[in-house]
């Protein structure tokens, strides 16, 4: 797994492909979560699995999973990728 104090607030997330994910808004716990006012999150809070991260190159991380992949499952909800759960702060 990555360092997660390597992970900097406003570093841009590529999928594997390169292609835009969205924006680092913080690290909480094991996940990264996205800032909402970034247009590839449609305005919500998303979030990801530390563990889904490849590496980190420069002012960006890459995940393992094409930008693809990641959103689709944002899509069906599916797991810590998927919107934020419970009743914390939007």
């Amino acid at each position: 797994m990555i360092d997660p104090s390597k992970i900097r607030e406003h570093m841009e997330v590529v999928g594997s492909d390169g292609q835009h994910v969205g924006t680092i808004d913080k690290v909480e716990g094991n996940r990264i979560k996205l800032a909402k006012s970034d247009p590839a999150t449609q305005g919500q809070h998303r979030y990801i699995p530390l563990d889904s991260v490849g590496s980190v190159e420069g002012n960006a991380i890459r995940l393992r999973q094409t930008a693809q992949e990641v959103m689709r499952q944002w899509q069906g909800g599916a797991g810590a990728t998927g919107k934020a759960s419970g009743g914390g702060k939007r």
